[in-house]
């Protein structure tokens, strides 16, 4: 990627990689949940453009104030990413990868508010598809790129990015090994990761399902916070400020499970519910009761490699 700096660079000039067999598993549940009910992944850009224009909306010229119900898919949304962003104190022309992206929200809030240059990668191809769509429509697609990639496998070179940004997608991933070396294989020197995660919480009761990252166990992979910092400190990487930013998660997924009931007007701008389909509102629902009674936990930090 370019965009007169120095670019995120890659290995074959794409950012599309193949994908392991864990990976595949994990892209069907995304797919499904995305609501491509006929295997066409044009489905859900073809679903939201018309919600779009059921709101009054241009789907070809949109604001990152009307996407902002389909773009950051994490507890927080907008003001978490940003909360973030403070942390890692980025800066104009930074690259970076945005692991997980899913519709790519953090990839155009980072890009129009920070001025870094953003290869956003992601395991659920309609999900990148949208990304790539909103990116045009809201004049951001100089700035953004994405692709369908395995975390654990890049398609990207050595050294190639700044910072490494995830928001809630290393609960989804089973190799935490694989995923951590290939952060540092990407991060030029000094290079820092950024996190804002969701971890297992005090509780040792069973997690109930479905929650937005899984409908069955086999795709949840939550670990401690003491785990997740302590494989962190194994690949490479020195904490630099870790909080845990919990309560303010659960008041934000109160309030906004709330307003998601009253999202019943075709006039309403798209919401969650019409990236996942009925069941999020059952998954919304989990995901409080989780939080409430500590089952799961959500961190916010940075590290820097060393």
């Amino acid at each position: 990627m370019t965009n007169g700096g120095r670019g995120v660079e890659s290995r074959n000039g794409g950012v599309q990689a193949g994908t392991s067999r864990d990976a595949e598993r994990l892209a069907r549940h995304y797919a499904g949940a995305g609501g491509t009910e006929d295997g066409n992944r044009k489905t859900l850009v073809g679903r939201l453009r018309r919600a779009f224009v059921a709101s009054g909306r241009n789907p070809d010229r949109l604001s990152l104030d009307d996407i902002a119900g389909i773009d950051q898919l994490h507890l927080g949304g907008r003001r978490a990413s940003r909360s973030l962003a403070r942390l890692g104190a980025l800066s104009p022309g930074d690259r970076v990868l945005d692991v997980g992206c899913g519709t790519g929200g953090a990839s155009r809030l980072l890009a129009e508010e920070h001025g870094v240059e953003v290869v956003g990668i992601d395991i659920t191809a309609p999900f990148v598809e949208v990304a790539g769509w909103l990116s045009r429509a809201t004049g951001l697609s100089s700035r953004t790129r994405f692709g369908c990639a395995d975390a654990a496998a890049t398609p990207l070179s050595d050294a190639c990015v700044d910072v490494v940004w995830c928001q809630h997608a290393l609960m989804n991933m089973p190799d935490m090994e694989a995923v951590l070396a290939e952060w540092h294989r990407l991060l030029a020197p000094g290079g820092r990761v950024l996190l804002h995660e969701v971890v297992a919480g005090d509780n040792p009761a069973a997690l109930t399902l479905p929650v937005p990252w899984a409908r069955e166990r086999a795709t949840s992979h939550l670990q401690t916070r003491w785990c997740l910092e302590q494989r962190l400190e194994t690949a490479g990487f020195q904490p630099v400020d870790v909080t845990d930013v919990t309560a303010e998660a659960l008041a934000w997924r109160r309030k906004h499970g709330r307003q998601e009931s009253d999202h019943q007007s075709s006039a309403a701008l798209p919401g969650p519910a019409d990236l996942f389909g009925d069941i999020f509102s059952e998954m919304g629902r989990n995901l409080l009761d989780n939080l409430a009674d500590d089952r799961v936990r959500i961190i916010e930090g940075a590290w820097v490699t060393t």
